[in-house]
């Protein structure tokens, strides 16, 4: 998965133009859970700012970490100045500090799962909110979605990533909500969906899904192919179910990490 997680670099400028950016209503719900101003964040596996500069206003600290740096790159283009970045995966980041808030956006399953969330506490104060949040963007016709996965067939089974912990897909908690609730080091663990519908051109849909890592696997022949395949069953515009599933947990005060 590691090495799947470093693919996004030589698509950075097309992840920044075709991913779609955070509603202002995320902010909104992490700030009131945390209940108490939050100065400082630590953003796990950042990528090209998208959710970045959603946080990063006046009054929070934000620091920005991706283990690829041509998505650093990206990113310090379109986030505030005072922004921080730091080139790391999460497995290489030193608890020499905690933050008010450790967030990972459409990031997290990149992450090993072994001692994932005995790492995480370190870097969250105690009281503090770990958030993970992501968007999956889904063909909201199913006429339409039937068409791209026929045409996408002969080169991909699917274009998702299977819930990380095997949580199927209705189960009322989902990933990563699933682990943490079995955690020690956190508590009061919540998953909350802000609905959203998006609306794009089709060559703008398969720019979106020349972002997407099953794609990036593929010989680079092969993803020209299927590109071309999938946006001649597209109209000209389609519509994306593209709900932000948000998870949010609270930094246990009296549990340690060791």
């Amino acid at each position: 998965m590691a090495d799947r997680a470093l693919r996004f670099g030589s698509v950075a400028q097309a992840y920044e133009r075709f991913r779609p950016g955070y509603p202002e209503e995320l902010f909104d719900l992490v700030v009131a859970y945390a209940g108490r101003p939050v100065r400082s964040a630590l953003e796990i596996g950042a990528g090209t700012g998208k959710a970045t500069r959603l946080f990063a206003r006046p009054g929070i600290a934000v620091t920005a970490t991706d283990p690829d740096p041509a998505m650093l790159d990206e990113l310090r283009r379109h986030v505030p100045a005072g922004v921080g970045t730091v080139r790391a995966a999460f497995e290489d980041l030193r608890p020499d500090r905690r933050y008010g808030l450790v967030y990972a956006a459409a990031a997290l399953h990149w992450t090993r799962p072994e001692g994932r969330w005995a790492r995480m506490a370190a870097l969250v104060e105690p009281g503090g909110v770990f958030a993970s949040f992501g968007s999956p963007a889904r063909l909201a016709d199913p006429a339409v979605e039937a068409a791209v996965q026929a045409a996408r067939a002969p080169y991909l089974a699917t274009d998702e990533i299977p819930s990380p912990d095997g949580t199927p897909e209705h189960h009322p908690m989902q990933w990563p909500g699933t682990e943490l609730q079995r955690s020690p080091w956190f508590t009061d663990v919540r998953q909350c969906v802000i609905s959203r519908r998006l609306a794009m051109p089709a060559a703008d849909y398969v720019g979106h899904l020349s972002t997407v890592s099953a794609y990036l696997e593929l010989p680079a022949a092969q993803r020209q192919e299927v590109y071309h395949s999938i946006e001649r069953v597209l109209p000209t515009t389609v519509e994306l179910a593209a709900d932000v599933i948000v998870h949010l947990a609270r930094r246990c005060p009296d549990a340690e990490p060791r």
